[in-house]
C-alpha cells in the first residue's frame, strides 16, 4: 500500500504522535524523559518550528507543532533520529526504537486549539484504572457508563495536575514553562477576559474527566488527513497535488543549503577537499553530504546522483540510509552531523538578513 502524503504548509499546524517499535517503551525513567524534552528545545532551534502542546507516555509521545518552513518531515526525523541514538546508547541496545514513520494529522487552530490540546493533555489519565480506559469512556458517551466514585474522580484530578511530563500545568499556571513552549496562542483563542485564560482553559480540560470525554476530536477527522473544515481539506488536497509549485514559493521566505554550500559545510568539518573522499565506497564524508543535502536542501535523490557523480538514485538513497544508521548508533557522529546542520543553519538566516 501507498504511504500517504505529507502535507507541508508554511504556518500550518499539525498534531504529531510517534510510538514506540513494536510498543516498547520509549522512555524507561525521568532522565530519559528529560533529554527528549531537552532536544525538542534544539529541535525548535534548529528548524524554526513552534510547539504550542506535548505529552509524554511510556511508549509514544504527542506533539502540536506549526511550522514556519516546509521542514516537518525533517524536523520529526532528526528529532526521532536524535534521540534513539541517545536512547540505545544510554540503554546499550541497538535497532530500531520508534515504529515506523511518525504520524501527523493537519490542524485547523481557531475551531481545534482547546478541543486537540485538551485531548493530548489527558494522556495520563485516559487509562482503566481510573475508569477511563477505552471501553470505559465509549460507554460514558453512549450515556450507559457508570458514575465514578467522589474518589476516582479526584484522584483523575491529581494525577493530571501532578503529571510532569505534559505541558498542562504550564498552561494552567503551576510550573514554569519549558522555554521552547508557546502555550500562550493557545490559551488566547478561548477569548477570555484578561487574566482569566488560564483558568478558564483549566475549567474545560477538568470537567471533561468527571464523567468522561464526550467525544475524541477523532470523530470529526476528514479523509484521515485534516482535524478542521472542509476548505482546509481542499487547501490540503490541493498542496499534495500541486506539492512542488507551493513549495518552491514558500522557500523565497527561507534560502535552503545547495549543493555546493553544504560541500563546502562537509569539506571544512572533515579537513578534507570533496576530490579527495567523494569516490570512496561507504565513506562517511560523502554519505553525510548526500543526507544534508537531502534534509536541509530537500534536493531529490536524481539531483543527488547527478551532483555525487553516483551511477543511481537507489546508490544515493542507500548511501543515505546507510548513513542514518550510523548516526543512531555512534554518539560522535550524531554531534559530528548536529554541528553541519547548525552551520547550515546559520548560512540560511545570514542570506536572508
Amino acid at each position: 500500500m501507498a504511504r500517504p502524503l505529507r502535507s507541508e504548509q508554511a504556518g500550518g499546524w499539525y498534531h504529531i504522535t510517534s510510538r514506540g517499535n513494536e510498543r516498547r517503551a520509549i522512555f524507561r525513567d525521568d532522565r530519559d524523559r528529560l533529554h527528549w524534552c531537552e532536544t525538542v528545545g534544539r529541535m525548535v532551534e534548529q528548524f524554526h518550528v513552534a510547539v504550542h502542546a506535548y505529552v509524554l507516555m511510556g511508549n509514544h509521545y504527542h506533539l502540536l507543532l506549526e511550522l514556519q518552513e516546509l521542514n516537518l518531515s525533517e524536523a520529526l526525523q532528526w528529532l526521532n533520529v536524535s534521540y534513539a541514538a541517545w536512547f540505545n546508547r544510554r540503554h546499550q541496545r541497538v535497532g530500531h526504537l520508534f515504529q515506523g514513520r511518525f504520524k501527523s494529522i493537519v490542524v485547523e487552530p481557531e475551531g481545534w486549539g482547546w478541543e486537540l490540546t485538551r485531548y493530548i493533555h489527558l494522556n495520563p489519565v485516559r487509562t482503566a484504572r481510573l475508569g477511563l480506559g477505552k471501553d470505559q469512556r465509549q460507554a460514558d458517551r453512549l450515556g450507559v457508563g457508570e458514575k465514578p466514585l467522589r474518589s476516582q474522580v479526584q484522584e483523575r484530578l491529581e494525577v493530571l495536575r501532578g503529571y510532569r511530563w505534559s505541558s498542562y500545568r504550564a498552561y494552567i499556571g503551576t510550573s514554569k514553562a519549558a522555554p521552547w513552549l508557546t502555550a500562550g496562542r493557545v490559551l488566547s483563542m478561548g477569548r477570555s477576559p484578561q487574566g482569566q485564560a488560564r483558568a478558564r482553559y483549566r475549567r474545560f480540560v477538568e470537567q471533561a474527566i468527571v464523567q468522561g470525554l464526550e467525544k475524541t476530536p477523532w470523530e470529526s477527522l476528514k479523509e484521515g488527513l485534516v482535524l478542521g473544515s472542509q476548505r482546509l481539506l481542499a487547501r490540503v488536497q490541493g498542496v499534495d497535488a500541486v506539492g512542488d509549485r507551493v513549495k518552491g514559493i514558500a522557500e523565497k521566505h527561507w534560502s535552503r543549503p545547495t549543493w555546493d554550500q553544504t560541500v563546502r559545510v562537509v569539506e571544512e568539518s572533515c579537513g578534507q577537499k570533496w576530490e579527495q573522499f567523494r569516490d570512496r565506497h561507504r565513506d562517511r564524508g560523502r554519505d553525510l553530504a548526500l543526507s544534508l543535502a537531502r534534509s536541509q536542501g530537500r534536493m531529490t535523490l536524481r539531483e543527488l546522483a547527478e551532483m555525487a557523480g553516483m551511477r543511481s538514485e537507489a546508490a544515493v538513497n542507500l548511501a543515505i540510509k546507510r548513513y542514518q544508521r550510523i548516526v543512531e548508533t555512534d554518539a560522535l557522529e550524531a554531534k559530528f552531523a548536529e554541528r553541519c546542520i547548525a552551520r547550515l543553519n546559520k548560512i540560511g538566516e545570514m542570506l536572508n538578513v
